[in-house]
């Protein structure tokens, strides 16, 4: 792997990802900055994906179910070319195809609409269970948060998966401890989340969110396992590469202007 392309890569995310939430002035910074780095990896080295031919049958799919990430999705998916840059400047405006959350019937490249915590962690499941009845190789990568991790319906889900050993189910965690209103162990502590998933039948690893070769590796162990899906649990910082909001509870939702998107932009040089 071409580590220092895919973290560059990863530093125009973040970027861009300022940009798209400074530009309209609020939005979920926080946790869309904490999980740019996987992004940067699967859209830069890891999937099969074909800019040219979106709903190309073959390809790899992700399921970002925690969907108010969407800015740095819709980041990534400019930058690999699958809709004009330009676009970015109407995130979550009058007539956008760029919602605040993710919809597979208005954004090129989204794979599932997500938004309702949970639920898209169900239809990732759904879609590798549906590929696996139909023979298909590709994978179905999804993201969760650890927010998110406290609905019921993320273990109704996990149990499923291990039920029917969708192997070619990839699953990251954003444990980047924070959610809406506080942190995760103060609001509902998530307890040994390693244990939870192993217990739940996964292949589970844990890895620094942040480090791409780690992640590169972690995902590789994830596809020569067989049998099983596979968790991989991100230990990440809630606001990354932002100096206003990085590791902090208030960057779930937060507004801030193109002024201070644009003095983060040119501290991440």
């Amino acid at each position: 792997m071409d580590t220092q392309k895919i973290v560059e890569f990863a530093k125009e995310i973040r970027k861009q990802t300022l940009f798209t939430i400074g530009n309209l002035g609020v939005g979920h910074i926080g946790g869309a900055l904490s999980v740019v780095d996987v992004l940067a990896l699967l859209y830069g080295k890891v999937m099969k994906i074909d800019p040219a031919n979106p709903l190309w049958e073959e390809r790899d799919m992700l399921v970002l179910s925690k969907g108010h990430a969407g800015p740095a999705l819709y980041a990534t998916l400019a930058l690999k070319g699958f809709f004009p840059m330009e676009e970015l400047t109407t995130l979550n405006q009058g007539g956008t195809n760029l919602p605040s959350h993710c919809d597979r019937t208005r954004t090129v490249g989204i794979d599932m609409t997500t938004g309702s915590l949970a639920q898209g962690f169900s239809a990732a499941c759904g879609l590798a269970y549906a590929r696996q009845l139909d023979a298909k190789e590709g994978y179905v990568y999804a993201i969760i948060g650890d927010g998110e991790s406290q609905e019921g319906q993320v273990w109704e889900a996990a149990m499923f998966a291990a039920h029917y050993r969708l192997d070619h189910l990839i699953a990251f965690t954003d444990y980047n401890k924070m959610q809406i209103d506080g942190t995760t162990d103060e609001i509902m502590s998530l307890g040994d989340i390693e244990a939870k998933w192993k217990a739940f039948g996964w292949y589970t690893q844990r890895v620094d969110g942040h480090d791409v070769e780690a992640l590169d590796r972690a995902v590789l162990a994830a596809q020569e396992h067989s049998g099983k899906p596979s968790m991989i649990i991100m230990d990440t910082i809630k606001g990354k590469g932002a100096f206003f909001c990085e590791g902090q509870v208030g960057s779930h939702s937060m507004s801030f202007d193109l002024a201070k998107a644009n003095e983060a932009m040119a501290r991440l040089g």
